[in-house]
């Protein structure tokens, strides 16, 4: 598969795990810089920005040589089994400072390594529900 359908399917399967915890999500133009998604509970009352990294296996994230982190969320989604594996967190300063910077015949590059981001595993509950239900 190519890159771009990988992509695709991370991207699609975090829309509909955020649909069935009752966010409405609308995805942004792909490839352009920036957010990925943004979310906005049924009534209207919350609203996050999300970026999705998603990988064929388990690898750890590239951020290309200037990594972009203006969303509310990260959210990696690894496409590689027969169910997506999913790790959702804060981009904060925590999770900026895990990513690591590396040099390799002169080219930059950034990247959040697998130790530092599986601990995130099914972290659903840090966006919680978007539905008129109680929130927790």
């Amino acid at each position: 598969m190519s890159n771009q359908i990988v992509g695709n399917i991370g991207l699609y399967y975090i829309c509909y795990e955020l649909s069935k915890r009752g966010w409405n999500v609308l995805p942004t133009s792909r490839n352009a810089k920036g957010v990925d998604l943004v979310i906005y509970s049924q009534d209207v009352t919350r609203k996050h920005t999300l970026q999705v990294k998603t990988l064929r296996k388990r690898n750890p994230v590239p951020f290309g040589n200037r990594p972009s982190l203006m969303a509310d969320y990260l959210v990696i989604c690894r496409v590689s089994g027969e169910k997506p594996e999913v790790f959702v967190t804060e981009i904060n300063d925590d999770i900026k400072n895990r990513i690591e910077k590396k040099t390799k015949n002169e080219k930059i590059s950034y990247w959040l390594q697998i130790k530092n981001y599986e601990e995130f595993k099914d972290n659903w509950g840090i966006i919680g529900n978007g539905s008129l239900e109680v929130q927790k």
